[in-house]
This record gives structure tokens, sequence and C-alpha cells, in this order.
């Protein structure tokens, strides 16, 4: 199977025939994979942000296994659904009072391909048709699909290969400066500058609310999530947050945005969403915003085939439960500490040049790129998974995780990084 995997099936930002082995996991449970051989290995990825809660969670096989009696999809338009409506209150009460609509998507990039559309018909369907620009920021990141791509940084981000192709957009500096550091209105020149300039030409402002995430892992000051919010205000321009993966606690908030105590236009979430069971987004907006967009007659152009899926939908409503009824503050505090503990040791090495934690994220920037082979092959033999990329070794683990677990994990972290910077 492994050799059929390697022959024909193409995986994440790799080359058809991968330069690395794959891992095959035949079961998952808790914060463990097993592997094909009997190893039990700790996952400190959550797979990409998302199983908040482990794996084979019990509430959660039962939902999905009681939806599936019933029915695992039916068509959203013209027919709507329980688990639909069910989960759609349950976002909308738990996000900002201002956001009253949502859109249901099947993953995280199509919910910003969403908001992005949201924008742009919210300008058009009034006739002004000359604001048809988004301002990005660099370092950004927010998915993989063509209007996701335009909003990512145009430089060094992934995507520069489709550059002749994509929407031209305007982007700022990165968001600076880190998290607890003294705020100076300096810090926002670049991006106020260009709200200044392009203001007539710019349908919404886009940001990943305190935590880059694959734009380099990048954790920032609430100050500049204030100052963006005030100056579109200022100019009358739309803000979206993408928080795909900042969303259901992992920054130590239920959203990123409630540590600058902001109000987003447009909000989109996801990964952690179904607790990592289905693909799932949404993609949420405030009265005003589909007023605007459903000027003149108009309405929202899209429909994806497998929106509000019955099945994710009732798996969604059994993790948001799951959390909303869990002490899910308590551990990601818990998180937070036990990294910052036990990740500064890391600092005395002379590969690492920075630690940063927020919540239950915890990231060790090196003074060089990985060796992702050469990475992954001591991280599994330490015990744990761990995916690094560019010059970051960092982790996001299941909130469920023990104490003994995640030492585990940050004393393998420590180990392997050591053992790299002796090469």
């Amino acid at each position: 199977m492994l050799a059929y995997d390697k022959e024909h099936i193409l995986h994440p930002y790799a080359p058809s025939i991968p330069s690395m082995d794959m891992q095959f996991v035949k079961s998952a449970s808790g914060v463990y994979l097993e592997l094909e051989d009997g190893r039990k290995i700790i996952d400190g990825m959550s797979s990409w942000w998302s199983v908040i809660h482990g794996y084979n969670v019990p509430e959660l096989n039962a939902a999905a296994s009681e939806q599936l009696s019933k029915m695992s999809h039916v068509m959203f338009g013209g027919l709507t659904h329980e688990p639909a409506i069910k989960l759609a209150k349950t976002l909308l009460e738990i996000t900002d009072e201002s956001l009253e609509h949502i859109f249901f998507s099947d993953s995280g990039s199509v919910s910003v391909e969403v908001a992005l559309k949201m924008a742009y018909q919210y300008w058009n369907s009034q006739g002004n048709k000359q604001k048809n620009k988004i301002l990005a920021f660099s370092k950004g990141y927010h998915g993989d699909t063509f209007g996701a791509m335009s909003v990512c940084d145009p430089v060094t981000g992934m995507h520069s290969a489709f550059e002749g192709i994509l929407h031209k957009n305007i982007f700022a500096d990165a968001p600076s400066p880190a998290f607890n550091d003294e705020w100076d209105e300096k810090h926002i020149e670049d991006f106020k500058s260009k709200l200044e300039h392009y203001h007539t030409e710019i349908a919404a402002v886009i940001l990943e609310p305190i935590v880059q995430g694959a734009g380099g892992m990048r954790i920032y000051s609430p100050s500049l999530l204030t100052s963006v919010r005030t100056l579109c205000d200022k100019y009358d321009i739309l803000l979206i947050l993408d928080e795909v993966a900042t969303g259901f606690g992992r920054t130590g908030k239920l959203f990123a945005y409630e540590h600058a105590e902001v109000t987003p236009d447009i909000l989109c979430v996801g990964k952690a969403l179904t607790g990592g069971y289905l693909s799932m987004a949404a993609t949420l907006t405030s009265k005003k915003v589909m007023q605007g967009v459903e000027a003149n007659g108009n309405v929202l152009m899209h429909g994806p085939t497998f929106m509000a899926n019955p099945l994710a939908c009732a798996i969604a409503n059994a993790s948001l439960e799951l959390l909303l009824k869990s002490p899910w503050q308590e551990r990601v505090e818990g998180i937070e500490s036990q990294l910052k503990n036990e990740l500064q040791k890391c600092e005395e090495l002379d590969i690492v040049k920075e630690i940063r934690v927020l919540g239950a994220i915890g990231v060790i920037e090196l003074n060089a790129d990985v060796d992702l082979a050469w990475m992954t092959e001591k991280f599994i033999a330490h015990g744990i998974w761990v995916r690094p990329f560019l010059n970051l070794v960092y982790i996001m683990p299941p909130y469920i995780i023990s104490k003994e677990e995640l030492s585990t994990l940050t004393g393998a972290l420590y180990e392997v990084v050591k053992e790299f910077g002796a090469i």
C-alpha cells in the first residue's frame, strides 16, 4: 500500500515522487497516532489545528452514527435541516452580536472565497465597481484556492507560481510588534499609508487576528488589530477576520479577535469546527453587509454542493457542545504555562532564534531551515509527530493532552533541535 501511495497519490506541497517516506497510520485515539508497525506517537499538530478534542472521541462518534441513521447528505438549495439550523444558532450566539448571517461551506479556503465575494458584491451591488481590491498583510496565509491565494503573501508565500494569473491586491507590512511588546503608532504606518492612498479602490481588509499561521507562525500585538478596526471604520472599509486556524479556543480566547475586543464585518471559521472529523467551514457576517450584497435585487453568488452537509453539521454541533461544556480555558491556560516553562530552555541553543507561545501554540524559530526528512525520523524515534516547515518547529496539541504527554512533546523538541544544531 505504501508503494502504491508513493507512486500514485499526491500529498500537500510535495513532489509526485516524494523525497521522504510516508508514515502509515492505522488508527488514532486520544492524542496518539498508531503506526502500522504498532508504535504509538503523540500528535503535536492536532492534524493541522483541527483535532482539538483528540481522536476517536465517543461523543463525536455517537453524533456521526446517529446522523448517519437519518441522512448523511441532502442538498441545501430549497431544503434545510435541523443540524444546520442548530449549528447556525450556536455559532451566531458565541460570536459577536453584530454577526447575524451565516454561510456554510466545505473548507476554510472556501470560507475565505465566500468572504471575498461578500466584500466585492457589497460594493458592486450598490454601484461602486471601483472597490475591487483587498488590502492584506505580508506574511499572511488564507488558503490555496485562487481568491484566497490572491490575498496570501505574494513574495514569501507558497503561491508565487500563480502570480501571473492572480487578482492583484494591495499588501501592507507584516503585523508587529510581538504580542506583549509596547505599542507604537509607527507599527501601523505602512498599513495606514496604503489605506489612505488606495481606500477608494479597497473593498475590504483581510487578516489573521493575532496569529499568522502558515506564513510564519507569527504572534503580534492586539493593539495592531484595534488600530486596523479604527482605520477601517474611518475609511468605511469592511474588515474580514480569518479565524480558520485560530478559532475555538486555540489562542486562549474562544476567538482570537477577542484579545483586541474588536468586531469583524465578516468572520471565517473552519478547521476545529468539527473537531477534525469532517471538512467544514463557515463565513459569518452582519446584516449591514448582507443588505449591501443584496442591494438592487442581487444575491450572494455562491453555492457548494456539500453546503451545510448534515453529517458535518451534526458532528460540529457535538464538537461545539463538548468544547463549551469542557474546562477548555483552564486546559489551554495550562498548556500555555507549560509550553512557556518547558520550551524556555531551547533559548540557550545557538540554533534557536526565538521562542513564541500563545494559548495552545508553541513555536521554536530556528536560525536555519529544517531538514524535514531528518527531523521527522528523529521526532518519531522520540515518540511524537511534529511537522516543521521552513525554519519553524511548532506544535498545537489537542486540548486534552496531559501534562506528562505535553512534557514528552516539549522534551523531544528540545533534544531534536539540539541535535539538529550540532550537525
